[in-house]
């Protein structure tokens, strides 16, 4: 802290917890206030854990060469892309102010919005191994006795989040790729906080559409589309399509009739990757995080309301971008 504010912290905190509020791999985060009675959270980077993430990324890297050459089973699911898709996530999580950036463009985007809050950052007291941020004083995700003592609606926070979510995806292409419980905070008139930008998910406009797309037609339970956009992301690899278009016909067969409310999205997207596997194929390193993204966010509204239905909350966002498109 000394090294990156360039003074004592006492010196520009009016106090500082000195026991951390939450600690992790990579940093930990105190309490503190600004000399105007600000309540603000100082997140702080370990110290020495740059050269000992890299080490360790290495030793994955070669592991991950080996794989590939010694395991003709193994190797269809790409190991070397695996860590380097993990390598890049996690050097990225080591800047903290990308983490402000990030929270920042997320905030942007939810400007008309005000059921959804994001922290302020300070950025006269961030760099790349400490940033500032508001303090948010909710209820914590996992607190749902106090969300109940709270008065606060479970079925609308349970929407609520799923909307977020399904904005940052399928409109804005940028989004909070681990909304877990402990990055949620809940607020009085059913406002939603998200904190904790480390880890987003980024989806170029051509794959937007074509996860848009395969949702649309996986809830549409149109297996012709399914097909089609798996056959796209197959592009440059040999399969059966015969094979692969039959099993596919089969998975969208199973839901067929099942009202929308007992869909459950987190199960069928991972069913659908482990038929792709079953046919060597691997869907696209960049929605990894989506799929993840989706079945943390799910199991979250769930957990808030049982009866929750992901589909229905998603519907209107797939029909409102089939029809821009």
């Amino acid at each position: 802290l000394e090294e990156d504010l360039g003074c004592a912290p006492q010196e520009v905190f009016a106090e500082l917890d000195p026991k951390p509020l939450a600690a992790a791999s990579i940093a930990q985060v105190h309490r503190a206030r600004l000399p105007d009675g600000t309540a603000v959270i100082i997140k702080v980077r370990r110290p020495g854990i740059r050269p000992t993430m890299e080490a360790d990324l290495r030793l994955l890297a070669r592991m991950a060469e080996l794989i590939e050459a010694e395991s003709a089973g193994l190797r269809r699911f790409k190991p070397r892309e695996v860590v380097r898709q993990f390598t890049l996530s996690l050097r990225r999580e080591l800047d903290l102010v990308a983490e402000c950036r990030n929270a920042e463009r997320i905030a942007r985007n939810f400007t008309e919005h005000p059921e959804f809050v994001f922290p302020k950052v300070y950025w006269t007291w961030c760099s790349e191994r400490v940033n500032v941020q508001e303090y948010i004083d909710g209820i914590p995700g996992r607190n749902l006795d106090a969300i109940d003592q709270a008065g606060l609606d479970r079925k609308v926070l349970a929407q609520h989040g799923a909307q977020a979510a399904l904005k940052m995806i399928l409109e804005d292409g940028f989004f909070h790729a681990d909304p877990h419980q402990g990055n949620i905070f809940y607020l009085s008139e059913n406002r939603i906080a998200f904190i904790d930008f480390g880890m987003v998910g980024r989806l170029p406009e051509r794959r937007r559409y074509q996860v848009v797309n395969l949702l649309h037609c996986m809830v549409e339970q149109d297996a012709s589309g399914v097909v089609e956009v798996l056959l796209d992301w197959a592009r440059d690899t040999a399969i059966d399509t015969e094979s692969l278009i039959l099993e596919i016909e089969g998975f969208v067969d199973q839901y067929h009739g099942v009202p929308l409310k007992d869909f459950d999205l987190g199960i069928m997207l991972t069913e659908l990757t482990a038929l792709l596997r079953d046919h060597a194929l691997n869907l696209p390193s960049d929605l990894v995080l989506l799929i993840k993204a989706l079945i943390t966010l799910e199991g979250v509204a769930r957990q808030l309301d049982p009866d929750f239905d992901m589909v229905a909350e998603a519907s209107p966002f797939l029909q409102r971008a089939m029809l821009a498109r």
